[in-house]
C-alpha cells in the first residue's frame, strides 16, 4: 500500500507538470487565433481610441508573457478569469454547462462499456467464427468514420425518420426521462466510436491468456468455455482492459465537441467552439484546461486500478 501510495503522488506530480506543459501549448494555440476581440465586441465602425481603450480594459495591451502568468495564478488561486464577450465570471459559464457535458459522457459509457465487454468476450470465445469476423468488421468500420460522419449517418437514418429529434435541446427543467429520450443520438455516437477500441482490447488480451498452462488446465477440467473466460481469462486481463476503459473515458469527456456542435447539444464542447468563433480566450482556455485535466486525472485512474488488479506493475522488473 505504501508503495502504491509513492506511485500515485508520482504520478500526480507528472500530471501537474503535464498540465503545466498543456496550458502553455493551449494559450500559445489561442494567442494565434486570427481577428480581435475588442473589434469584434466593438464592430467595424468603432474608431481606433475606443478600440485601444476596450483593449486596456480587458488587458489585451499587456505582453503575452504577462497575460499567461496572470491567467496560470489564477488558475491556481481557481479565478479561471472573466468572459471578453459577455463580462460574465468564466466559472460560472462553466457551471452552466459542465453537468451535460458529464451526463452526455456518462450516457455514452453506460452503454459503451457493457457492450464493448461483452463482444470482447464473446468474440474471444467464439474466435475466426462468422460472428467474431463480423463484429470486427463493424468495430474497424466505427473506427474509420470521424464522430461528425458517423452523427449525420444517425441523424439521416433515425432523425429523420422521426424516430429521435436531431437536436438536443435540453436545460436544466427537462425531465430525467426526456433528457435521455432527447440525448439519445449524441450518446450513441460516442457509443459507436469508442466502443470498438474497447471490445478489440479486450477480445486481444483474452485470446492472450487463453494459451497459458492455467487456462488449458481448466479445459482439462471439463470446465466450459464461457466458464474459463469469465472466471480464469476475464480476471487477469482486467489490468489492460481498465487502462484502455480510462482513457476512452477521457476521450468521451474531451471528445464531445464535434458532437455536441452537430447535435446543437449545450455542454462544454458547444461553449468552446463558441468561444473560438468569438475569440473569447479566458473561455476557449479554461474549457481545455478542464478537458485536458479530466484526461489527466482519468489517465492516473487507469494506472491505479491497473496496479490494484495487477499488483506486479508496481513492481519493476
Amino acid at each position: 500500500m505504501e508503495r502504491l501510495s509513492v506511485i500515485i503522488a508520482k504520478r500526480l506530480a507528472l500530471g501537474i507538470l503535464t498540465l503545466f506543459v498543456i496550458s502553455l501549448i493551449i494559450f500559445s494555440a489561442t494567442e494565434m487565433l486570427p481577428g480581435d476581440i475588442a473589434q469584434t465586441v466593438l464592430g467595424q465602425s468603432a474608431t481606433p481610441d475606443t478600440v485601444a481603450a476596450f483593449r486596456r480594459e480587458l488587458g489585451l495591451d499587456q505582453s503575452a508573457p504577462t497575460r499567461y502568468l496572470n491567467w496560470l495564478t489564477g488558475v491556481a488561486h481557481g479565478d479561471l478569469g472573466m468572459s471578453l464577450a459577455n463580462r460574465r465570471p468564466v466559472s460560472e459559464l462553466i457551471a452552466s454547462r459542465v453537468g451535460n457535458t458529464i451526463f452526455l459522457s456518462a450516457y455514452a459509457a453506460a452503454i459503451a462499456v457493457p457492450l464493448s465487454l461483452i463482444l470482447g468476450i464473446l468474440s474471444a470465445l467464439y474466435r475466426n467464427t462468422t460472428f467474431d469476423r463480423s463484429v470486427n468488421v463493424a468495430a474497424l468500420a466505427a473506427i474509420s468514420f470521424p464522430e461528425f460522419f458517423v452523427a449525420y449517418i444517425l441523424v439521416f437514418f433515425l432523425a429523420q425518420t422521426g424516430y429521435f429529434p436531431s437536436m438536443a435541446n435540453v436545460d436544466a427543467n427537462t425531465a430525467f426521462g426526456e433528457k435521455l429520450y432527447k440525448t439519445f443520438l449524441p450518446a450513441l455516437t460516442l457509443t459507436l466510436v469508442v466502443t470498438a477500441h474497447m471490445m478489440r482490447m479486450t477480445r486481444a488480451s483474452i485470446i492472450n491468456l487463453l494459451a497459458l498452462p492455467y487456462i488449458e488446465m481448466a479445459r482439462l477440467k471439463g470446465m466450459s468455455p464461457l466458464r474459463v473466460i469469465v472466471y480464469h481469462a476475464v480476471p487477469n486481463a482486467l489490468a489492460p482492459i481498465i487502462t484502455v476503459i480510462a482513457l476512452n473515458l477521457g476521450w468521451l469527456i474531451a471528445g464531445v465537441v464535434v458532437v455536441e456542435v452537430v447535435f446543437v447539444y449545450p455542454g462544454l464542447g458547444q461553449l468552446m467552439v463558441d468561444s473560438v468563433s468569438k475569440r473569447d480566450l479566458p473561455v476557449a482556455q479554461a474549457v481545455a484546461l478542464l478537458f485536458a485535466a479530466a484526461y489527466v486525472l482519468l489517465n492516473l485512474l487507469a494506472d491505479v486500478l491497473g496496479m490494484i488488479t495487477n499488483p506486479g506493475l508496481s513492481h519493476p522488473k
